[in-house]
């Protein structure tokens, strides 16, 4: 694994917590962002990592938004140009959002700008009551969320709401967010919210990483048309089908019990019970 200057990474039996540190608030300054660009892209490509969480160094800020002086020294003379393929910045997110590995956010503080952006690329994020916040203040600095915010937000919580978030921009707490369905869940303390993902990334960590995989390319076909992912759906549950690991933990189950009126009643508890037998 790289060394990088904002970032501490930690590897455990398949989680990479990977945290952020830029003092004094977490700016999403160029150190940051080349940082986040470089981890995103080695962990795409890390087979060993099944789970990836992005957490902060600080309790009050995960990222604040991008640096405003560097956006200040983009270019803004003669006509606006669409691009033909999609920015660095937009890059990095789709990375976050398609890399075969689960992304989980731990938001204790604030995310505001890109680095809510960010945050809304991976696949789930929790929270915490009174202390988790978001907020996207470009519009008020005379710009737009160009950082994936204007797709991303409507997909998450509706067109309405995200332009409230938007054109607001005004902080939304953890609370509105959970009902919103941006947050997963918010809990009372970041210790709490911690232990929970912490526990949820090592139980995700134990499938076979090509379930994993596919399971979240599946998911991420709900946008498209219905019928063209339903046949993606078949398709790729083809393939996991003709993997070692789905045959192997489907015969284990059974013979731990799926299917029997005991196992069945406990089946959270049960799918443990046979990966931990196929150790």
């Amino acid at each position: 694994m790289n060394e990088y200057q904002t970032l501490d990474i930690a590897n455990d039996r398949g989680v990479c917590h990977v945290t952020i540190s830029n003092p004094p608030v977490n700016v999403m300054t160029t150190a940051l962002y080349q940082d986040l660009v470089a981890v995103t892209e080695e962990l795409a490509s890390d087979d060993s990592i099944k789970v990836v969480v992005f957490q902060s160094a600080d309790p009050d800020f995960f990222i604040a938004h991008f640096d405003v002086s560097l956006i200040l020294t983009f270019p803004a003379e003669g006509e606006a140009e669409r691009a033909e393929k999609l920015s660095p910045f937009h890059q990095m997110c789709e990375r976050v959002r398609t890399m075969p590995k689960a992304t989980i956010v731990k938001m204790a503080g604030r995310a505001g700008g890109g680095g809510n952006e960010f945050a809304a690329s991976c696949d789930m994020r929790f929270g915490v009551q009174g202390k988790t916040i978001i907020n996207q203040m470009e519009v008020p600095l005379g710009i737009l969320p160009g950082g994936s915010g204007t797709q991303r937000l409507p997909r998450l919580v509706g067109r309405g709401r995200a332009m409230e978030i938007c054109l607001a921009g005004d902080d939304i707490d953890a609370e509105t967010c959970e009902r919103w369905g941006y947050l997963n869940r918010i809990f009372d303390c970041a210790e709490s919210m911690s232990d929970h993902v912490d526990a949820l990334a090592r139980r995700i960590a134990g499938w076979p990483s090509e379930a994993i995989a596919l399971c979240k390319a599946s998911i991420n076909n709900a946008e498209l048309p219905i019928e063209e992912g339903l046949l993606e759906e078949a398709y790729l549950f083809q393939q996991t089908l003709r993997t070692e690991g789905a045959q192997r933990n489907m015969r284990r189950a059974l013979e731990v019990g799926l299917q029997t009126r005991e196992g069945e009643s406990r089946m959270g508890q049960l799918a443990l019970d046979f990966i931990e037998a196929t150790d």
